[in-house]
This record gives C-alpha cells, sequence and structure tokens, in this order.
C-alpha cells in the first residue's frame, strides 16, 4: 500500500527566553483602554496556572519566519537523507508573513515558500513552493493538502513547515500577549510502498459564522500608543469554548476513518495553545468513547517553556518526541498518534498518523 509517512524531522528553537517575570514591570490594559488595576505579579500567577506557560523563545533581531522556516527545513531535510533537489512541494504555513524587528508590517511578497527555498538553495523548477494560512492547524492542513497531491499522483515527496514570529505582532499591554512566541517546525513527507506507516486519515472544520473573528486584528489596548497601528487579538473565553465544542469531535472523526480504536492510540500531538484547553479537549475526547479518564502519558507538551507558536508547535513538538528530547515521551514504530490543532477563522482538523 502507498501511503504518506513522515521520513525526516527538524525545528528551530529561538534563542531569545522571556520568563513570566519579565513582564512584572508591564503595565496591563483592558479592552476597553482602561487599566487593569491588579497587580502585574498577580495577572502573570494567575496566566501561569491557566496556561501552564512558563517561559517562552523570542527570536533574534536579526531572523525573519522565513529564516527559521529554512532552518528548521535543513533540520527535516538531513533526518531524512534525502537530496533536497528531488522534493517536488515546499509548503510553509504562517499567518504573518516575515515581520522585521521594529515593524508590524507583514511581508508575504515573494511567499516564504518561494524564500524558504531560495535559501534551501534548491533549483529545481519542478518544486513547487506555496504558502498556507490556516490560522494555527496551518502545518496540519499543510500536512493534509501534501497527502492528497501524493494520492492524486502530483506528487511524491515534500516539505511541509510551519514557521511563525508572533513576538513582532503582539500588543504588550494586553495579557494574552504573554501565551505567544516565535519558533519554526517542519517534516519530510514522502509517498512510499509500507505495510502499515504513514498517514491512516483526516478530518477538518471550517466554523466562519460570528466563529470568524474570535482571533482578529485591532488596535492596541493602551491609549498612548500608535492607534493607526494593529497587533493580534483574541477573545480567549470564546476560542477556549468553541475548541472545547468542536476539537474533540473532529479528532474522533478522524480516528473512526482510520478503522482504529482509542485504545490503539499512544500519543495525541494537540496544539499547544493552553495547558488547561488543551487536557480538557483530551478527556472530552476520551469521553466521547465512554472512557472516563485519559491515559496519564498520552500528551506531550512544550507549551510550559516553549510557548504557543501557532503553527509551529505540533510539528515542534513532534521533532522533540521524535528525537528522544522529551525524557517523559518516546515513539516506537507502528504507534498510532493523532495530530490535532484549532485556531483562527475558527478552523480545526487532525491527522491519524501510524509511525
Amino acid at each position: 500500500m502507498m501511503r504518506s509517512v513522515i521520513t525526516g524531522t527538524g525545528s528551530y528553537i529561538p534563542t531569545e527566553i522571556k520568563k513570566n517575570s519579565d513582564f512584572i514591570n508591564q503595565k496591563f490594559y483592558a479592552e476597553d483602554s482602561t487599566p487593569i488595576e491588579t497587580d502585574s505579579a498577580t495577572i502573570i500567577d494567575k496566566f501561569h496556572k491557566i496556561t501552564g506557560i512558563a517561559e517562552r523563545r523570542y527570536v533574534s533581531d536579526n531572523l525573519t519566519a522565513s529564516n527559521i522556516a529554512a532552518f528548521a527545513a535543513a533540520n527535516a531535510i538531513e533526518d531524512s537523507g534525502i537530496n533536497p533537489e528531488t522534493l517536488d512541494l515546499i509548503i510553509v504555513a504562517h499567518n504573518f508573513g516575515d515581520v522585521k524587528k521594529g515593524s508590524i508590517q507583514s511581508d508575504t511578497v515573494p511567499a516564504l515558500a518561494s524564500r524558504v527555498k531560495h535559501q534551501l538553495n534548491i533549483k529545481n523548477p519542478s518544486c513547487i513552493a506555496f504558502d498556507v494560512l490556516f490560522g494555527c492547524p496551518g502545518w496540519v492542513l499543510g500536512m493534509i493538502q501534501t497527502d492528497a497531491f501524493f494520492k492524486a499522483g502530483m506528487a511524491k515527496k515534500a516539505l511541509v513547515i510551519g514557521a511563525e514570529t508572533l513576538s513582532r505582532i503582539i500588543d504588550v499591554h494586553d495579557r494574552d500577549s504573554m501565551i505567544f512566541s516565535d519558533g519554526a517546525g517542519a517534516t519530510v513527507v514522502e509517498y512510499k510502498e509500507t505495510e502499515n506507516r504513514g498517514i491512516l486519515s483526516s478530518s477538518g472544520l471550517s466554523h466562519c459564522a460570528e466563529e470568524t473573528f474570535f482571533l482578529y486584528m485591532d488596535q492596541p489596548y493602551n491609549p498612548a500608543d500608535d492607534q493607526e497601528v494593529k497587533y493580534m487579538k483574541m477573545k480567549g473565553r470564546k476560542v477556549y469554548e468553541y475548541a472545547l465544542k468542536y476539537v474533540p469531535q473532529a479528532m474522533k472523526d478522524c480516528l473512526d476513518k482510520s478503522g482504529l480504536s482509542i485504545t490503539d492510540l499512544k500519543k495525541i500531538f494537540i496544539h499547544q495553545a493552553n495547558e488547561k484547553m488543551d487536557e480538557a479537549i483530551v478527556q472530552a475526547l476520551y469521553k466521547l468513547y465512554d472512557i472516563p479518564k485519559a491515559p496519564e502519558d498520552i500528551m506531550p507538551m512544550c507549551i510550559h517553556y516553549l510557548g504557543n507558536s501557532s503553527v509551529a508547535t505540533v510539528p515542534t513538538l513532534f521533532d522533540l518526541v521524535n528525537k528522544g528530547c522529551d525524557p517523559g515521551h518516546n515513539l516506537q514504530t507502528g504507534d498510532v498518534i493523532l495530530f490535532a490543532s484549532v485556531g483562527a477563522g475558527m478552523n480545526i482538523n487532525a491527522i491519524c498518523y501510524r509511525v
């Protein structure tokens, strides 16, 4: 049987560490631009208890999203052992393009995938490079698209990357800014004859009614800041409620399509958005199968020290576990795993994969 198989993984972990304590002197404002009177220490403590984030990573001033995408891609190519000139596809998932330090301007011309191909010095013109904008689930969608390209006979080898520099588009006076971070993760995927490895099934949803603007761009909360500049904003409670309502069902639909049982599942690689939310989603998934509690070791997490890097969280986490960098988790050949994500749009997707 021919299936889409991950043959290499890579990631780039930015060098600048931003701890929660670094926000202690930050003044936060509410959505109506009034100062939040609660002291920063209390805000940070509550934030940590809800999100699980103790620190996050930012890129150094000289780097952009396409730079770190290329770094992660090079790691994945080296891990796979392929000749990069044999790639048919390069897909880069992101949301804001290349944003230089000190600027809020998004730069997406040329496409980040084209920039990555250029930085990797890939000359093959038959290697098609394009971007995906799908909110945080962008990398998972890129994997689903790759699988579709393969099954259609249009490609046999692909590089799928998720990269973001959210530190460049956050409003520092918004409490939610502490969630976001930078990073990049990548996978080399090949269409190969295999007995039981590869992508088994996938699912996706887009709710674009009132859910569309749960994440959006808007003015800074501090009235003293330039009100012509727009930053990323989030209706956190709405996002939480939406994710808990729809993500578990999408994951179940994906797993059911594979023909496997929930008891076959070894790991869930879920978008690192919020520790409490992710835990609630996984518990809700198991309850859909009338299992009262999920296994203790089912869900690796890196949000505690890497934060939420949007499209980069799932491939980065997978790379860390795949390469034995998470002492609490490991993968063996034949393990069944789920990739799942939720984000702006609102969009959801999932992949069932056998290692």
